[in-house]
């Protein structure tokens, strides 16, 4: 029995679906993250005399690390996406290295791969 070189619609479905859900999911999280980066904003209570330097450097922090998480988050909205029109191709799956079927059970943990376990140990090296 030759090879699978690609899967099948049905089996592109089943992904598209798992995509779509996961991409529903990471839109709300990416508007929430970006929602606490726009609040707290330096508004007139900045101005006030009695200035809390520590306060006002915890609060920068913070407004980094969820724009990181944000950035992050929408990398992953637009690698999702990319997986999607690799499915509208019906090249969805298959390695970019190895030209080889990545298996399911990565896809289904990672549905953005588009490098199989074999490809990545060899970028390692």
């Amino acid at each position: 029995m030759a090879e699978k070189t690609r899967y099948t619609d049905q089996e592109l479905e089943e992904f598209r679906q798992l995509i779509n859900e996961k991409l529903v999911k990471a839109q709300a999280e990416y508007e929430h993250l970006a929602a606490m980066v726009a609040g707290e904003g330096n508004d007139v209570n900045d101005t006030s005399p009695v200035f809390k330097v520590l306060e006002e450097g915890a609060s920068v922090l913070n407004k980094e690390e969820m724009g990181r998480l944000a950035s992050r988050q929408m990398k992953y909205i637009q690698n999702l996406k990319a997986a999607l029109i690799r499915i509208e191709n019906k090249t969805y799956g298959i390695c970019r290295v190895t030209g080889k079927l990545i298996p399911k059970e990565r896809l289904r943990a990672v549905p953005h791969a588009t490098l199989s376990i074999e490809a990545k140990e060899m970028q390692k090296k």
